[in-house]
């Protein structure tokens, strides 16, 4: 049951894109600062500085597995202000800490903060619609979601400009103040008390037994794990690699805003194709198509290319890399919900939960491996790709079989 919209609806999407475009900001804003991150708080070992990323999505996942099932249990507002505390007050501890080890720390309260706008924003577009005017609304708010990541590194380099590195840990308060004071003073609290549940910690641990007993359910998180912990390499080696790589760190904003622009349409091709073809099939040739990209580049990386032709080849291979997202994991998670409509909410929270963590874990450990050279890079996304192709192609021969068994 919804209920009527008290703003309106231009103003409720330009809010829930502000909140859940909170994680983007903390990801990619700071990509421009890594090198000096890594000078000043890691001058014997600048690999470490890829950790405060890390730290970062494993903090992100834990709170995922928590903030939904909470706004459920204590309304929505609550829970976002208190994941705004959690948020802001790792920000200002960010930006006074004197060393990695408390660097890192920040930035995991940061990441389980940030999982509160993260989440409860898509639970309040479920507050006030269903059916098609829920996707219509959603589509609108993913649109910016899509947009934002490309911009921010543009937007970290103005503030290291302005204010140094530190700046940006200013500029997370202040975005995470705005717009949780905006939620506050426009927004009524969507989900009344007669509508809210009991939080039990209990009822996660019973709906993951249950979800790893299903196949198709247990088969689904460990592809989405795979294809998160590619995107999280990429995205914490892709400044090393334009830096130290190519020589083209002063430039590596502009690209990267294009590159994310581009990939930008992947949800959109996802949308036209899915129909016809199907969530496996999409899944499947796509992951296919990364597979054969990532054993291209290691090839050509052990034969050796000139500098500017290797230059573009990484480009088409990044964009790849990007572009499955849009491709991927909506499909997984349309998957995993399928025999899972009883319990939705958590459900939702424990895929979130386990994908981000594991693959958060599993991109760390590929991005301490990075010497001023891609080859670890290419190499982790053809391990997680060549793993993640098999499992999807047993996802389809159980549907085949489910089928042949109605």
């Amino acid at each position: 049951m919804t209920q009527k919209l008290p703003i309106h609806r231009a103003e409720l999407v330009a809010l829930l894109a502000m909140l859940v475009a909170t994680v983007a900001f903390s990801i990619n804003s700071m990509l421009p600062a890594l090198p000096e991150m890594g000078a000043e708080l890691s001058p014997d070992n600048p690999n470490n500085t890829q950790l405060i990323l890390s730290a970062f999505i494993v903090g992100m996942g834990f709170g995922t597995l928590f903030t939904g099932p909470l706004s459920d249990r204590f309304g929505r507002k609550p829970v976002i202000v208190a994941g705004a505390v959690l948020y802001i007050f790792g920000a200002l501890l960010g930006f006074l800490a004197p060393t990695l080890e408390l660097m890192i720390a920040a930035r995991l309260i940061q990441g389980i903060g940030a999982a509160g706008p993260r989440i409860v924003a898509l639970a309040i577009v479920r507050d006030f619609f269903a059916g098609r005017e829920m996707a219509r609304l959603m589509s609108f708010v993913m649109i910016i979601f899509t947009l934002f990541p490309a911009v921010a590194p543009l937007m970290g380099s103005g503030i290291i400009a302005l204010a140094g590195w530190r700046g940006i840990f200013a500029a997370f308060a202040i975005f995470a103040t705005i717009s949780t004071l905006w939620m506050m003073i426009r927004l009524p609290e969507p989900l009344p008390p007669e509508a809210r549940r009991p939080f039990r910690a209990r009822e996660l641990a019973a709906a993951a037994r249950e979800m790893w007993g299903l196949p198709m359910v247990r088969l689904s998180i460990i592809v989405q794990t795979l294809i998160f912990a590619t995107l999280f390499t990429s995205i914490s080696l892709i400044q090393p690699v334009f830096d130290q790589v190519f020589g083209r760190g002063d430039s590596f904003p502009a690209w990267f805003f294009a590159i994310g622009i581009f990939c930008g349409t992947s949800s959109m091709v996802n949308a036209r194709f899915v129909m016809t073809y199907g969530m496996r099939a999409m899944v499947m040739v796509t992951l296919a198509v990364t597979l054969l990209l990532s054993a291209g580049m290691v090839a050509l990386r052990l034969v050796g290319l000139p500098p500017a032709t290797e230059f573009w080849v990484y480009i088409v291979w990044q964009c790849a890399i990007f572009y499955q997202m849009g491709l991927t994991i909506g499909n997984l998670n349309a998957l995993s919900m399928e025999p899972l409509g009883h319990i939705a909410g958590t459900a939702a929270s424990v895929i979130g939960a386990v994908s981000t963590i594991l693959g958060g874990i599993a991109a760390s450990v590929v991005a301490q491996t990075f010497h001023a050279s891609p080859m670890p890079l290419y190499l982790g996304s053809l391990i997680f790709t060549a793993v993640a192709f098999p499992l999807v192609l047993r996802m389809r021969r159980l549907e085949r079989v489910g089928k042949a068994s109605d």
